[in-house]
């Protein structure tokens, strides 16, 4: 059901213009019990391999993201939500299609900037506080729709602020509109910069960095 609601807001992003209209905005002022980590992070890359077992080379887009607990906590947890949305409506969650070897090559080639880089999935999944304790976590997307001119990042899991909205069009049984719940989500808005068949080349121009409620 998370997934279909996600699916649906996603989409709903693509029909849009700008990602200002499709989101609700998070609080300027966090409640005493909200937190949000602190993030650091590099412009979203390709890379291409040819992976054992696999009969061509594939691409994959990542992200490399520094998250830091600043907060007055001993510790907060962080089970990233991630997905990749174009804006012609293909909505790819993080980690789908992509085989373990592709995190290998990634850490291989950022080992002098991030030793210690984690996959998505690192076991420990609180932060603890100060930055002597701040993750570096590489992100993982496989290939985007060729056609796609816009492609925006959602990194979920970074705060513990929620909201709540009703549904558009789903009731439930006694036909009141089913409740949804949003939560503070990086969103990073980036151009394609580079024709179709030119996609081995292609550089994303950041558009607009923002916080939204997803």
């Amino acid at each position: 059901m998370k997934r279909y609601i996600l699916t649906l807001l996603g989409l709903a992003f693509a029909l849009t213009t700008t990602a200002n209209a499709s989101f609700p905005r998070p609080a300027v002022v966090q409640k005493p019990a909200e937190w949000t980590l602190a993030v650091k992070y590099e412009h979203p890359q390709q890379i291409t391999l040819r992976l054992p077992g696999r009969p061509t080379a594939e691409r994959f887009w990542y992200l490399i993201l520094s998250v830091t607990n600043d907060s007055g906590n001993a510790d907060v947890p962080f089970v990233p939500a991630c997905e990749l949305a174009t804006d012609n409506f293909e909505v790819i969650p993080a980690g789908i299609g992509v085989p373990n070897g592709v995190f290998e090559a990634i850490k291989r080639k950022h080992q002098g900037s991030y030793p210690f880089l984690e996959s998505l999935d690192f076991e420990d999944n609180r932060v603890r506080r100060g930055p002597d304790n701040t993750h570096d976590v590489v992100i993982i997307w496989k290939d985007f729709n060729l056609k796609a001119k816009e492609v925006t990042f959602f990194i979920g899991g970074l705060s513990n602020e929620t909201a709540a909205i009703t549904h558009p069009t789903k009731t439930d049984a006694e036909g009141n509109p089913v409740r949804i719940f949003l939560q503070k989500t990086l969103s990073l808005r980036y151009r394609v910069g580079a024709d179709p068949s030119l996609r081995h080349m292609a550089k994303l121009e950041p558009i607009v960095k923002e916080w939204v409620m997803r």
